[in-house]
């Protein structure tokens, strides 16, 4: 049976070892403790947790003077509300600046669940990415999480760092290396290149093993930094396989669908198609449900590639 841990989790762990041995380290939450998992923090090392309650926007400005003061912030609220609410002041105040502050937001995209679209944002990607100065970070399992915890901690900048509610395979062991702005190649292949993020890299690797059996070779790429993209790893592939299919648990509008069409269109044009979210809200439904609704499946892919196989 595979091994499934929600990268939230790992993420609460990674920030107590983290806050261990790194001072500068201090983590803010707006009231959402214990579904971010900073609650571990909070636990651990009080005195440099702060709850600054329903107000993301103040969290935001406090995490960018505490950056001003040398200080390295983690600060954490659900997607929807970190990037959302937020917005003027991840801008003005962290990104125009150019501050050391880590947004780490958790219950990204529609596997938030029962929460319904009110909470599920399919947006966030879209929004970061437009943002100059910004980071962007999707871990696909535990592992990969701990690992790109330490390694913006590490990096003197703004980071948006998108993790989520369920538990997700675990895809990598202690010996992966992470690197910030770098693709990792999961299986090599020459008939169609297959980019994905987050929660879709496991789907990515199921529809891989469907297509083998159907006689077609995938590439596998895990595309974990959103930005800056690894622009080199993407036209390297695409220029041996002629073809990309882009999985993402995110608006197909302004996420890694986006970033890759657009480097592909100016660098070496290929056929793309984008499985993701298709500008709708999401809504109220267990993951497993809303994954199988928007078409977020292994299958979903493989149908993709088809298609796609079809063009020339």
């Amino acid at each position: 049976m595979e091994k499934k841990i929600a990268t939230r989790d790992a993420y609460g762990k990674a920030l107590v070892a983290l806050g261990q041995s790194n001072e500068k380290i201090v983590v803010l939450d707006a009231d959402l403790a214990k579904s971010t998992k900073t609650i571990d923090f909070a636990k651990a090392i009080p005195e440099r947790f702060f709850d600054i309650g329903i107000a993301e926007q103040n969290m935001i400005g406090i995490a960018a003077g505490l950056a001003a003061s040398g200080k390295i912030p983690f600060a954490s609220s659900f997607a929807m509300f970190a990037t959302g609410r937020a917005f003027e002041q991840i801008r003005n105040s962290v990104a125009y600046p150019k501050l050391n502050v880590k947004i780490a937001a958790t219950h990204a995209g529609i596997t938030v669940g029962e929460d319904g679209g009110s909470h599920q944002t399919v947006e966030d990607i879209g929004i970061m990415r437009s943002v100059p100065n910004m980071t962007i970070v999707v871990p696909a399992d535990a592992v990969e999480t701990e690992k790109a915890v330490k390694a913006i901690a590490a990096y003197e900048g703004p980071v948006y760092l998108r993790l989520g509610r369920p538990a997700v395979p675990v895809l990598y062991d202690e010996s992966y290396t992470f690197q910030l702005g770098k693709a990792s190649f999961l299986q090599q292949g020459q008939d169609v290149t297959i980019i994905a993020t987050g929660i879709m890299v496991s789907k990515a690797l199921e529809a891989a093993k469907l297509l083998a059996e159907e006689g077609i070779q995938a590439e596998v790429i895990n595309m974990s930094t959103i930005k800056p993209l690894d622009e080199e790893a993407i036209l390297q592939s695409v220029k041996k396989t002629g073809r990309v299919v882009t999985a993402e648990e995110h608006s197909i509008i302004g996420g890694l669908g986006s970033a890759v069409a657009e480097l592909v269109t100016e660098h070496f044009p290929v056929p793309v198609r984008r499985v993701g979210i298709k500008d709708v809200f999401g809504e109220s439904g267990t993951p497993g449900q809303l994954l199988e609704k928007f078409n977020l499946t292994p299958q979903a892919i493989v149908e993709a590639v088809k298609k796609i196989m079809e063009q020339k």
